[in-house]
């Protein structure tokens, strides 16, 4: 079994570790790495990218059945057109390069978000991505592109307003099932939700990332920049998740009853 050593030189195998089926990143913190080493900011996205391959196969190889990593919020547009720019070309780069590792690790691509909202070129990167990998069984590698959490949740709550109106739905009927599958992440089924939610860069906020499905997810940050973040890192989130006692509003240990 192979060892990961951590940064406060804890050595955990896999096996002593409780894997998280759903993480979910915020990856922060680009833009700060590249001013740090004097360099414009699209710098650090392009460094940010690499990070994203190496944290991908980490992450599959531990056996973490969905990753979703905040790519491009709705907030996002308000950046200098340069650098949305650099952004749009960002997965066209990222797919052409990466989807045969992708499909070698038998790694599955998903998007959420308003993908009809980007670019044309960028749309075709996404959606060739995700059929080039569809065969995949292994991990699912979900980008949050385009998204903000707020938006779905108007939208799902539009979606079912809808649907009673239409009379294929009453608003007695409507429970947290029906608003769950009226979500973007309602093709995940029961890893709709994550487990885990990570922060890197040292914010302190969920930045109107999947507001809902993290009701009970375990929140973890650091204060490492994206671009530097391993998958030694990411063992270290895991070995704190690992550590935690999730009760989901109940009691899980007798004497506390």
């Amino acid at each position: 079994m192979a060892l990961f050593k951590i940064k406060n030189e804890e050595t955990k195998t896999v096996s002593q570790l409780k894997i998280p089926r759903h993480v979910a990143i915020i990856m922060d913190g680009n833009g700060r790495w590249a001013k740090q080493r004097f360099m414009p900011r699209v710098a650090g996205h392009k460094a940010g990218m690499k990070t994203v391959k190496k944290v991908a196969i980490a992450a599959s190889n531990l056996g973490i059945e969905v990753l979703t990593l905040y790519a491009f919020s709705t907030e996002n547009w308000s950046r200098p057109n340069d650098e949305v720019n650099f952004l749009m070309q960002l997965p066209i780069d990222f797919f052409n390069d990466f989807v045969p590792e992708l499909i070698k690790n038998n790694i599955r691509v998903e998007v959420m978000g308003d993908v009809a909202g980007l670019p044309k070129g960028t749309q075709d990167a996404v959606q060739r991505a995700i059929e080039q990998t569809a065969q995949g069984t292994g991990m699912i590698l979900n980008f949050a592109l385009n998204y903000g959490g707020q938006t779905e949740i108007v939208a799902a709550a539009k979606l079912l307003a809808q649907q009673v109106a239409s009379g294929d739905l009453t608003a007695e009927e409507i429970d947290a099932n029906h608003f769950a599958s009226a979500l973007q992440t309602s093709p995940l089924g029961e890893l709709a939700t994550p487990d885990l939610m990570i922060r890197t860069s040292g914010e302190l906020r969920l930045s109107n990332f999947l507001p809902y499905q993290s009701a009970y997810a375990e929140l973890y940050f650091t204060d490492v920049l994206w671009p530097e973040y391993s998958g030694e890192d990411l063992i270290e989130a895991i070995t704190s998740y690992t550590k935690r006692d999730r009760r989901f509003g109940g009691l899980n240990d007798e004497s506390e009853k």
